[in-house]
């Protein structure tokens, strides 16, 4: 077998390849991304879609309320449900960051939570919205195999959906999977809030209230705060302009719109307003704040900003 660490050289090796510019890289599969950052970055407000990050080399750290995560080459990070957090990047031109990001794709997820739970039965775990892990060696090992493959385009495009499926259910059957088990299976309170959520983020331009979120979710409205802060370590309220305000950064970094168009096209009545908020949340002004991401993220033409930078 081969060492760790070895595997984690190799990995380096071949993220250098497959990352060769700053900022996201593209690559055979759509809902692959390779990340190469080249400096660090000071805590910045994110909003994740749900994916699995993998980081080959360099640190990054997650703040979502009192819980600090860390993930490395030595732990990834599992999202399962779009979660605003702040997060800090180690990294330099010596020893950039090195990661792999991999848009969650639940029907390939859900099939294989089936799957697992047959064999192992159903998860009795706390469902969570995130968590980071340790990188155990079959992991790295299919890692270190979906890397190789991916360095090559013909092997990329004809192998790489089946190691994906493997690094899926290394990670469904880990130390953490039951906790991705459970949220998959939207069961609970978990789920309940899951749809609350899938609300704000297909219907966040328009009017929604926390009676409505509540309604969506079919629970009382106490019930649902105390529910949804479980979940997301946020009110619905402030997760909700959470996600008005990185969907409305978007806007004004790949549509050119103006702060007040993008205001109201995020379901915002006063572009006054919006500019206060918006500079409380990221310390800049709306148009400061799109010159610092211009300046930032090398981002492939056409391609949304997501997984490390707001809302995939």
């Amino acid at each position: 077998m081969i060492p760790a660490d070895s595997r984690t050289a190799r990995m380096v090796q071949l993220m250098e390849q497959l990352a060769p510019v700053e900022g996201y890289n593209l690559c055979a599969l759509d809902d692959i991304r390779f990340l190469r950052s080249n400096r660090p970055l000071t805590r910045t407000p994110v909003l994740y879609e749900p994916g699995i990050v993998i980081l080959c080399q360099g640190r990054k750290r997650g703040y979502l309320g009192d819980n600090i995560y860390v993930y490395d080459a030595q732990h990834y990070l599992v999202v399962s449900v779009p979660v605003p957090f702040t997060m800090e990047t180690d990294a330099s031109a010596l020893e950039p960051m090195l990661a792999v990001y991999m848009r969650l794709d639940l029907r390939l997820a859900s099939e294989l939570m089936m799957q697992v739970d047959e064999i192992l039965g159903p998860s009795d775990a706390l469902p969570k919205g995130m968590y980071a892990s340790p990188m155990d060696d079959l992991l790295r090992a299919s890692t270190l195999r979906f890397l190789e493959a991916m360095s090559r385009p013909g092997e990329a495009q004809i192998l790489g959906p089946s190691l994906i499926r493997e690094i899926y259910y290394r990670i469904l059957t880990g130390e953490q999977g039951g906790s991705m088990r459970a949220a998959l299976s939207r069961r609970g309170h978990f789920g309940k809030i899951t749809r609350a959520i899938r609300k704000i983020h297909s219907c966040y331009h328009e009017h929604l209230d926390v009676e409505t979120l509540a309604q969506e979710a079919g629970m009382s409205v106490p019930n649902f705060h105390l529910h949804f802060r479980n979940v997301t370590d946020s009110s619905p309220m402030q997760y909700l302009k959470s996600t008005r305000l990185h969907q409305a950064r978007l806007l004004m970094l790949r549509h050119t719109l103006s702060a007040s168009a993008a205001a109201f096209n995020v379901g915002y009545e006063s572009a006054s307003q919006f500019s206060r908020e918006f500079k409380r949340m990221f310390g800049r002004t709306p148009q400061a704040e799109v010159e610092w991401m211009k300046a930032t993220y090398a981002l492939p033409e056409g391609v949304a900003v997501s997984g490390y930078v707001s809302s995939h």
